[in-house]
């Protein structure tokens, strides 16, 4: 774990690298993306995993975060405490009050959420994401008491437990409908981290909640990890392996990130392809997972809890634990320098975009579900714009931006058309971010899987990259094909310094991201973004389309 240096100890580069970065200096918001096409959304920047003093094993309070999250550039955040005993019994009411007073006084200027780090029965971690609104903290009490696997003892795999989750994703389903919650989402976090979700629970779950499970965190936080300053272990604390809780199906390889991101996501034809192809509208995120600093609390017998991890060393005279009261106390403004152990802080890697209809908590959790939504890695591009359209033909019915699908009659000539904006400013390393490729990848919708484990999609793969080394500005990148079938498209960007051939072969991917060593990676040169991906329908005329 990294010492009391403060957070340059973990950012800071090296002479080289503050060579290439053109004159490092402090990191300023990038400019606003364009919305897809002529849509015109608005384009807001978030974070939907981050701790807080209510979670027992993070340390800031909730004020501390969204102020952090303001100074990294975000539009929003969600706080996503970790269910347990605990935060059921002690937590929920006066996390309750500090989220009220939060967005009182943030206002307009970040969208705060309240949500959970939920452990789904029979399967790892989940991000939970609420509307504000009057019963969030009801709704919250009563979910963890009955569903927070955690709390109910439901951790195995057991299919009583896999049908727990099931209930309380039809719990969360009847809120929405009811107008309890105004609107809910659910994401799993980490997926690959442990092999614990298994292919059939990641579709059991959307089915049984189509409108609140819509995809999961594509690329881990804890990106931090990985640096020979910090804790020198695995980008997103990705360094385990199979347990018996695993599926079994999963190889040893997927318990590593590949340039950071999880190995279901950066496989092209696995996992995240094999949802995409039968249809599914499956989406990705990249979040910070901010927990704590070490280094700076207010009773030294802290220090080794912050060590450990260990939540029932007592934390004042009155022998106080975490166990007790289901708070730490904030370790900000007690003298001494705040270090992430793991974690960046919110907006200084971990980003996720989403193209929302205008400035409010509801619009972004529509364009979260809607998947227009694109992720990147230390700023490595500033914006992006991408369409699918009819060559010849203009107007909205001939088009589709980001989650969108693009219906056609037939074989038609289509046009994907892609606008990214390089970098001009510094990021929070003081480096400035350059785009050496950017790679186009194709696959077929052909329906549903008869294999509900299946981890693979074998009509997916890259069809054509783009060199962008040298290049500034706004990049203009064309691709243009005859649309035959029912497909998707998606894109991801790297600044090309650490690539191998794809899992399946290089055929399927003949230049991704390089598989992490931990201890061996620098996350700040090894930089990516992914876009999530636009659907296209060919309609035949024995259809009647």
């Amino acid at each position: 774990m990294a010492g009391a240096g403060g957070i340059a100890a973990l950012t800071a580069p090296t002479a080289a690298q503050a060579d290439k970065g053109k004159g490092a200096g402090k990191p300023e918001k990038p400019g606003p993306p364009k919305g897809p096409g002529t849509d015109g959304f608005v384009w807001l920047v978030g974070d939907h995993h981050l701790h807080s003093q209510y979670s027992n094993d993070a340390m800031y309070r909730i004020e501390d975060q969204a102020r952090r999250a303001v100074a990294g550039g975000l539009d929003w955040i969600v706080i996503t405490d970790h269910g347990n005993e605990p935060f059921a019994a002690h937590s929920i009411e006066p996390q309750r009050e500090d989220m009220l007073a939060a967005r009182e006084r943030f206002g307009d200027e970040l969208l705060l959420f309240n949500g959970l780090e939920w452990n789904i029965p029979a399967g790892e971690h989940t991000t939970l994401i609420m509307a504000p609104g009057e019963h969030e903290a009801e709704v919250l009490q009563e979910f963890v008491e009955r569903y927070d696997a955690n709390v109910v003892d439901a951790r195995p795999g057991t299919s009583e437990n896999e049908a727990l989750a099931l209930e309380a994703l039809g719990f969360l389903e009847q809120t929405r409908a009811t107008g309890r919650l105004e609107d809910v989402l659910v994401l799993p976090n980490h997926p690959a981290r442990k092999g614990i979700d298994s292919p059939s629970e990641l579709r059991a779950w959307q089915d049984a909640a189509p409108e609140v499970v819509i995809g999961f965190e594509g690329a881990p936080g804890h990106q931090a990890a990985s640096l020979p300053a910090g804790m020198a272990r695995g980008r997103g604390l990705y360094d385990g392996g199979s347990s018996e809780h695993s599926f079994p199906g999963y190889p040893e390889e997927s318990y590593r990130t590949w340039g950071g991101f999880d190995w279901m996501t950066a496989t092209v034809g696995g996992v995240w392809d094999s949802l995409l192809a039968e249809g599914r509208r499956w989406w990705i995120t990249t979040t910070s997972d901010g927990h704590q600093g070490c280094g700076d609390w207010v009773k030294n017998p802290v220090d080794e809890l912050q060590q450990t991890g260990y939540d029932d060393i007592p934390y004042n005279d009155a022998g106080d634990t975490f166990q007790t009261t289901g708070v730490f106390p904030p370790p900000v403004n007690a003298g001494r320098p705040v270090v992430e152990y793991s974690s960046f802080t919110p907006g200084a890697y971990n980003r996720t975009w989403v193209g929302a209809t205008d400035r409010s908590h509801r619009a972004v959790m529509e364009g979260m579900r809607a998947g227009r939504m694109w992720v990147c890695f230390g700023d490595l591009i500033a914006s992006l714009d991408m369409t699918l359209r009819v060559v010849g033909r203009g107007g909205k019915p001939h088009r589709a931006g980001l989650g969108a699908t693009l219906e056609v009659d037939g074989p038609t000539e289509v046009e994907l058309v892609l606008s990214i904006e390089t970098a001009s400013r510094v990021n929070h390393a003081g480096l400035l971010p350059q785009l050496a490729r950017v790679d186009l990848i194709l696959g077929k919708v052909t329906g549903p899987a008869e294999d509900r484990e299946t981890i693979t999609a074998p009509a997916t793969k890259v069809v054509t990259s783009w060199d962008t080394s040298g290049r500034d500005g706004t990049l203009e990148l064309n691709h243009r094909f005859t649309l035959e079938e029912d497909s998707y498209l998606r894109v991801r960007g790297t600044d090309g310094k650490r690539s191998q051939p794809g899992f399946l072969g290089a055929d399927v991917d003949p230049h991704g991201p390089a598989i992490d060593v931990p201890g061996e990676v620098d996350a700040w040169e090894d930089l990516w973004f992914y876009t999530n991906p636009i659907f296209a329908s060919v309609r035949s005329a024995a259809s009647g389309g």
